[in-house]
């Protein structure tokens, strides 16, 4: 059994998985109770959260501060609590918590009356009687300040989803994000989906695409984005997943300030790199990659392979540098990206791009490619991607970062300086 233990999740991993459900939550709007009880967006699971699962989850909000969550999952646990489900938590634990996270988004009244039932349930809790004092004393300044007598009423409304607004510690990004990732998108309007097309793709007579030519979508027009249908057949993403797998490790991020490459709450997955030596198939994708886009992969980066959980994700980014050092890297900066859908994914995980409201959705097989710079090498900026929570279900994805060297007559600069076509 000790041998084994090592395997076991640890605090760190239930920490993680709550606060991974609590970042489902936001971006998909989920209520508690539908939530615990596996009612997902066109999903409904057999799996429930029990009274201590929803307990945990409040208790690991409140530990970080984070008192908007803190109060949705006690007061879930406490409705569980009190619809009889067998539980060893005790309710004055509950009652504890949730009194405290309520006055902290500053509910008074609430905080008041979920205080006052846990004194009843304990009357020598020595930390509730004083909040209890310490609530009414503020209550009764506010409304001398407000040269009012009488203590408001509590809302007898139940405490739910929209009850109480989310705190504003976050980018100005993040609403229209979790609206892409809900497919709530702004989209375009029909004129221009007019003019996005579906072709055959042979690259300018391409040799090895000349009889059997891509399937090529258009997914948005402006920065133009395609997708490819039937890149990778099943036995090669699988071959692919099998060399990645045991090379896979938390994707990490490059710290601003000292350059050291640490792990981040805003990518959370699981990423390895694989190069034409591992096996033929890195080969294949390479050439083919090469063939679809008419660019040297020569230059390019390792392909990389990504899994996402649920709830992994990533964060609001530019594929490109901001100042490229071609003195350390003479390959230049990320001209293209080329990202391998290898699986489908049951609910989320949608790769959107906020500038301009495109959510791409994962599809088995295919791939999606644009340019992160223009013509003149300036950055794209539209193109900052995120990649949204996945819901239920895995995520698996590959990416080839294609860069600047080589293609200086394959994708050559326009004819004045300026061109950004």
């Amino acid at each position: 059994m000790s041998i084994h233990r090592q395997f076991f999740p640890d605090e760190e991993d239930e920490k993680g998985a709550a606060k991974a459900l609590m970042r489902l939550q936001d971006t998909y709007q989920l209520d508690s109770e539908a939530f615990s009880k596996g009612k997902l967006p066109g999903i409904h699971s057999n799996v429930m959260l029990t009274v201590e699962d929803c307990f945990d989850m409040g208790k690991t909000a409140y530990n970080d501060a984070d008192y908007y969550h803190s109060v949705l999952w006690m007061q879930q646990s406490l409705k569980q609590l009190d619809a009889e489900e067998e539980t060893e938590v005790a309710k004055g634990d509950i009652l504890d918590y949730l009194s405290y996270s309520v006055y902290q988004m500053g509910d008074l009244p609430r905080a008041i009356e979920l205080t006052r039932r846990l004194v009843a349930i304990d009357p020598s809790h020595q930390r509730a009687g004083g909040n209890l004092r310490y609530f009414e004393g503020l209550l009764t300044k506010q409304l001398s300040e407000l040269n009012q007598e009488d203590y408001p009423p509590p809302s007898e409304e139940p405490i739910q989803l929209g009850t109480y607004t989310r705190p504003k510690d976050h980018l100005p990004e993040r609403d229209v994000y979790e609206a892409l990732c809900r497919g709530e998108g702004l989209g375009m309007n029909d004129v221009r989906r007019s003019r996005l097309y579906c072709r055959y793709q042979d690259r300018n007579r391409n040799p090895r695409l000349l009889l059997k030519p891509i399937k090529e979508e258009d997914e948005w027009d402006s920065p133009r984005i395609v997708r490819y249908l039937d890149v990778l057949s099943h036995e090669e993403t699988e071959r692919i997943k099998q060399l990645a797998k045991p090379r896979l490790a938390r994707a990490t991020v490059r710290d601003p300030k000292t350059g050291v490459l640490t792990t981040a709450n805003y990518r959370v997955s699981k990423s390895a790199w694989l190069e034409e030596e591992d096996d033929p198939v890195i080969a294949r994708v390479n050439q083919r990659i090469e063939d679809l886009t008419g660019l040297e992969v020569d230059t390019a980066e390792l392909l990389q392979v990504a899994n996402y959980g649920v709830g992994g994700h990533d964060g609001l980014m530019s594929n490109h540098l901001l100042q490229p050092p071609f003195d350390k890297n003479p390959d230049g900066n990320r001209l293209a990206t080329f990202l391998n859908y290898m699986s489908d994914v049951e609910a989320g995980g949608a790769t959107v791009f906020p500038d301009f409201g495109a959510a791409i959705w994962p599809r088995k097989g295919t791939a999606v490619f644009w340019y992160n710079l223009f013509k003149s090498g300036e950055g794209d900026y539209r193109t900052r991607h995120a990649a949204c929570p996945v819901l239920v279900g895995s995520k698996w994805v590959s990416n080839k970062w294609i860069h600047e060297r080589g293609q200086e007559f394959r994708r050559p600069c326009g004819l004045t300086e300026v061109d950004r076509s």
